[in-house]
């Protein structure tokens, strides 16, 4: 793999509970809405599960994800092809964190932090949608 080894782990307060979050993160048709531009692989069971192999797009980049962890409060995803390595997403009422580690050509930290943003601000709509 060409590229460089970064590491990277940021920490985000969301005024939401973790079973928002939670859903945000596992849910697919959320996972489609919120991490746009980026795009997933079509097919996919509507909830991640450990096991799971899919393909995600940023622009003319594959990512192959292989999902080791889906649980309530963690979704921890071996990456490789536009990335080597592993993300990983911890989470609980108003709080998630992301670490992301792999060699890759892409600014990981700069994505890992659009992708928090975006997240951030689509829980805090789908907490306003049902208050």
């Amino acid at each position: 793999m060409l590229g460089k080894f970064q590491k990277s782990e940021l920490r985000i307060e969301i005024d939401a509970p973790a079973s928002v979050i939670g859903d945000s993160l596992l849910l697919t048709s959320n996972l489609r809405q919120w991490l746009m531009p980026q795009q997933l692989s079509s097919g996919l069971p509507e909830r991640l599960e450990s096991g799971l192999t899919f393909a995600s797009w940023s622009g003319p980049v594959a990512i192959a994800h292989h999902v080791q962890v889906a649980s309530d409060n963690c979704l921890r995803s071996l990456l490789s092809q536009g990335i080597d390595g592993y993300h990983e997403w911890v989470w609980g009422d108003g709080w998630v964190q992301s670490r992301l580690e792999g060699i890759s050509l892409l600014p990981l930290n700069l994505g890992q932090t659009l992708s928090l943003q975006r997240l951030r601000s689509f829980v805090i709509i789908k907490v306003r949608m049902a208050a």
